[in-house]
């Protein structure tokens, strides 16, 4: 077992970690520490809720306190990329704690948010800035903003800003920044186009990981329900009802998706909310404010707008529809069973989405045990088909490389499942 003071960080950053209750490093932190403070680029690869921020904030902030002076007006000393707004919010509240007693000074800009305000706060000079790609080149194109004294740059949830086509605004960032600079780049997933951002932007790079790309989080019960696309509204409501005061985080493959969903769940007296592109900042925030209060139990999200939620307290992740790219799966799954928790993760698979539910199980190279229904996959033969008809595991049992949910129970009559214990909410 190792401590924060082992891994080679200053006193005052030490300090600054008890006093915010941090104790001991998670693995992609004891990894990735060491060999940023030598000032080695990093390839972080970690599943979600691993600790990735503090893996790159830590570095980061050492670094710049043991390098004083401030920041000259416009300026940026450290530079951090991340795909959403709520990503942004969460990466500067992790890392604010940590500046306390300092005078290193973080600052978000984002979009939905008023421009002029973020141009007052880049004129003094910025420390460490925490940006959404497509505002910062707002930024730039106003002379708001100057990167050329940039010698950190920090490339967050690397493939989602891939998939949203975030690679084009950083062409025209990167060559902005100073060099040479310290670059890392982290990601829950190594897709193809990741080992080629890495090749482009990083100089012989120290890869750490500490799990298989496209491996959920040990702690996460999954399970489908084959069910036809109809019918997945009431499959949604039969399964909610069994633990309605649980933190249930529901996804929709589309904005327009996610807020009918929603609306329907509230007309029938749920306690729901949504989040997606659609929303202005101020309504994602209060959404998932609420839901990290417990006062809103049901968050329906698009994947781009998940990003950023870390909420400890999420007991279930619903899959109502599953996602075209695979990789989004492990994404999705990975909002619960977060900080040392058990979660669990629940998907819906209509006929036409088989051959989505076949990629996402070759690339988590297990099989999904099933829940109910009956398998749309081809090639089940009648005992395969049998054993994948079973019911839903008994808690404790997880998902594994190789597994195949044997064992599992018959399903419940209708109307009797029984959804597990409610959870305490942290």
């Amino acid at each position: 077992m190792f401590d924060f003071d082992m891994l080679g960080l200053g006193p005052s950053l030490n300090s600054a970690l008890e006093r915010a209750g941090f104790k001991e490093p998670t693995p992609i932190q004891n990894q990735a520490i060491p060999l940023a403070l030598d000032g080695h680029d990093i390839l972080g690869l970690a599943q979600t809720g691993t600790g990735k921020t503090l893996a790159f904030g830590l570095p980061l902030i050492e670094h710049l306190l043991a390098a004083p002076g401030k920041p000259a007006p416009k300026t940026v000393k450290a530079l951090i990329l991340a795909p959403t707004r709520e990503l942004v919010n969460q990466i500067a509240d992790n890392l604010r704690p940590l500046t306390e007693g300092s005078k290193l000074r973080v600052a978000t800009v984002v979009g939905g948010q008023s421009i002029n305000r973020q141009i007052g706060v880049l004129a003094r000079g910025t420390d460490v800035l925490v940006a959404t790609p497509g505002r910062l080149i707002d930024l730039m194109d106003r002379g708001a903003v100057d990167l050329g004294q940039v010698r950190h740059l920090v490339l967050d949830e690397a493939d989602q800003m891939l998939d949203l086509g975030f690679i084009h605004a950083l062409r025209k960032i990167a060559p902005r920044l100073g060099t040479p600079r310290q670059t890392m780049l982290f990601s829950a997933t190594m897709p193809k186009q990741m080992e080629e951002l890495s090749r482009a932007y990083l100089n012989d790079p120290r890869r750490v990981q500490v799990s298989p790309p496209g491996k959920a989080a040990d702690k996460v019960t999954q399970s489908v329900h084959f069910v036809a696309k109809a019918d997945k509204p009431a499959k949604l409501r039969e399964i909610l009802s069994r633990d309605p005061d649980a933190l249930t985080l529901v996804f929709s493959r589309t904005k327009h998706g996610a807020e009918k969903l929603m609306k329907g769940l509230v007309a029938d007296g749920f306690n729901a909310a949504s989040i997606h592109g659609n929303k202005s900042q101020g309504q994602r925030d209060r959404a998932i404010r609420d839901f990290r209060a417990g006062t809103t139990t049901i968050l329906v999200a698009t994947d781009v707008a998940a990003r950023g939620i870390d909420i400890p307290g999420v007991a279930y992740v619903i899959n109502f529809d599953l996602p075209e790219v695979p990789d989004n799966y492990v994404h999705r799954i990975g909002r619960t069973a977060r900080a040392g928790r058990e979660g669990e993760a629940i998907a819906f698979c209509a006929p036409d989405e088989g051959d989505l539910l076949r990629q996402i199980q070759k690339l988590m190279k297990i099989e999904i045990p099933v829940a109910s229904g009956t398998s749309p996959l081809p090639g089940d033969d009648d005992e395969r088909g049998n054993r994948r008809s079973g019911g839903p595991r008994r808690r404790g049992q997880r998902s594994g490389g190789g597994g195949g949910g044997g064992g599992a129970k018959a399903p419940a009559p209708a109307g009797k499942g029984r959804r597990p214990r409610r959870r305490r909410q942290a």
